[in-house]
């Protein structure tokens, strides 16, 4: 079902992220904003906010721009409630998009500014 395929596509994500070197701190943060399905610290410290995409093929497009301005604004609410549950207001942080078609990953490094 879609929650199996998604929860695959995070494994596969997270592996990805282990490989390169970044130290996974949470995955599928939630808060009454909604959810981010990842989140973790990159070798230079960066705190990342990673939201994790995949399908079968690109019959509906690349999922790279599937995350719309209503869905980069929910992360960016998901994100601060985090930072603030965290005390970690003013700590370096971006937004990291993974897209997962098949087997081809990319990963698509601060995908979008929060305003």
């Amino acid at each position: 079902n879609t929650h199996q395929k998604g929860d695959l596509g995070e494994e596969l994500a997270a592996q990805h992220l282990l490989k390169e070197g970044y130290t996974i701190i949470c995955r599928k943060f939630r808060s009454k904003a909604g959810e981010i399905d990842c989140i973790a610290r990159d070798a230079d410290g960066v705190l990342v906010f990673i939201e994790v995409k995949s399908c079968r093929n690109f019959s509906y497009g690349n999922p790279l721009y599937w995350i719309t301005p209503s869905k980069q604004r929910t992360l960016a609410r998901v994100a601060l409630q985090y930072l603030s549950e965290h005390q970690s207001l003013g700590v370096p942080c971006r937004f990291d998009v993974i897209s997962i078609v098949g087997s081809k990953i990319d990963h698509l490094k601060n995908a979008f500014l929060v305003k």
